[in-house]
């Protein structure tokens, strides 16, 4: 097989990482930056990238600040990057300036089957014990007696107690019904913290998946009091044949070497990019083959089943804190249903894809996929942080 580092990578240009409106973001990123010996907070403005890391050391340090985005837009800084430049740079080649994934100490969350379609396809892999080759068929059939009794219930509501009644009388209960209609949603730890991976890095996908796909996502940055204090956007990499097997392996299915991707950038909330901002957010997805095949798709926040405030309110609060804040990924309503390799399997990666995942006002996130063992190795995790601020004297 060809190694990861061989293959053929995407050009990102500025203008397409950069949100439409940029000029009027306040944008934080992160640089891996050899010279400074490790990662630095950032301030995007324009086409320059300034380094904060003497200002806030962390970007969990920088979101708990109330003045954070006043911060990213006016304080001086210290050396500064050209964006063009870090978006040219290699990420797996450690000796020069490249961006990082843009949360670092935040627990890495993620809340799952939060839109009536997606909720459909997690039914259908339970069904087919994850065999694609079965998922046209179960499909037919759970969209015939599910599809519309789903439209417009708002989960944990008598309406939907009703619902739950009625399919449990069809035999067509599933785990994916209760967290996607029921009173609670489904909330889990998609990764270890530091292990994301940013844009332009490769993305990894298990070599024994034969069923799999990209899910982008809007993803929610949370400070250690519970306020979203800003949006990026994610590909919540998802194995369907291993989580069709069962639920329990959902830790196998979702948290695997380079199998989360976080950025480009942390866009923070202010006057012009509020909380109702990213209730209107838009997601595109487009997985590009070395084929030539092309998948296109995608997503809107306007249609989640449950509101992203509920989303924080079930991950933070009297039952749970986060010290450092955290990242939660809100799910998705994009589940690809076409053929790709055979009649009747509908989508699934091949190494090589590149997926992009865009939002006019979050910028793109761009990653190629290769076998989680081929990505390169997560090496650098809290301790090594901690060592490099102190190094700095940052600590």
């Amino acid at each position: 097989m060809e190694s990861a580092a061989a293959r053929p990578r995407p050009v990102l240009a500025v203008g397409t990482v950069l949100p439409e409106d940029a000029g009027r973001a306040a944008l934080v990123a992160r640089v891996h930056d050899p010279e400074a010996g490790g990662p630095c907070v950032a301030a995007v403005r324009g086409e320059r990238v300034v380094d904060l890391t003497a200002v806030a050391p962390t970007v969990s340090d920088l979101l708990e600040r109330d003045d954070a985005a006043e911060v990213v837009r006016e304080t001086d800084g210290g050396r500064a990057w050209r964006l063009d430049d870090l978006l040219g740079a290699p990420p797996w080649q450690g000796d020069v300036p490249h961006l990082l994934a843009p949360v670092d100490l935040q627990v890495i969350k993620a809340a799952g089957v939060t839109f009536a379609r997606s909720l459909l396809e997690r039914v259908i892999e339970e069904r087919t014990g994850g065999d694609p080759a079965q998922a046209t068929r179960v499909r037919e059939r759970v969209v015939r007696l599910v599809g519309g009794r789903l439209d417009g219930i708002r989960p944990g509501s008598p309406e939907a107690a009703k619902v739950k009644e009625l399919l449990l009388a069809e035999g067509l209960w599933s785990q994916y019904l209760e967290v996607g209609i029921g009173p609670d949603p489904e909330v889990f730890t998609k990764a270890p913290v530091l292990s994301a991976v940013g844009t332009g890095a490769d993305i990894g996908v298990l070599r024994a998946s034969v069923w799999n796909n990209p899910e982008p996502e809007a993803v929610l940055v949370v400070d250690s009091r519970g306020r979203v204090r800003g949006a990026t956007l994610g590909n919540d990499v998802n194995l369907r044949d291993v989580e069709g097997r069962s639920a329990l392996l959902l830790s196998r299915a979702k948290d695997n070497n380079a199998s989360c991707a976080i950025g480009p950038f942390v866009r923070l909330l202010d006057d012009g990019f509020g909380i109702d901002a990213v209730r209107g957010l838009d997601i595109d997805l487009r997985v590009e083959g070395p084929d030539g095949y092309v998948l296109r798709g995608s997503s809107s926040l306007r249609e989640i089943s449950r509101d992203v405030l509920d989303l924080v309110s079930a991950t933070y609060g009297a039952h749970h804190q986060y010290p450092d804040g955290f990242a939660l990924f809100t799910g998705t309503l994009f589940a690809p249903t076409e053929d790709r390799r055979a009649p009747g399997e509908g989508f699934t990666h091949e190494y090589g894809d590149t997926v992009h995942i865009s939002s006019p006002r979050l910028g793109a996130l761009v990653n190629t996929v290769v076998p989680s063992e081929e990505a390169p190795p997560w090496t650098s995790g809290v301790g090594a942080l901690m060592r490099s601020l102190a190094r700095r004297g940052l600590l």
